[in-house]
């Protein structure tokens, strides 16, 4: 179950990096089985060592978010749910 989980997380980290362009991040975990990131190896942590899912919310709320595509037809089907809502 621990590779799952530190996979979870490392794929949190890999989405930062690619988002914020700094590919120096790094992830580490404690011998209790807790999170933490630095900007590099050796460097000083940036949080205090979390559990696997608070660590994953804190990796995806740092650094620029990803701007969520929207098609027209997403857009018309707001406009009807928005409608239908008022009748």
């Amino acid at each position: 179950m621990a590779s799952s989980r530190s996979t979870r997380a490392s794929a949190a980290v890999d989405r930062l990096k690619r988002r914020s362009g700094v590919t120096s991040y790094s992830m580490a975990r404690t011998g209790d089985g807790l999170f933490f990131l630095s900007e590099k190896p050796g460097a000083p942590p940036l949080c205090a060592p979390l559990e696997m899912d608070d660590f994953v919310a804190f990796v995806n709320g740092l650094g620029p978010q990803e701007v969520k595509r929207v098609s027209k037809n997403d857009l018309a089907f707001e406009k009807q749910l928005v409608r239908k809502k008022i009748d």
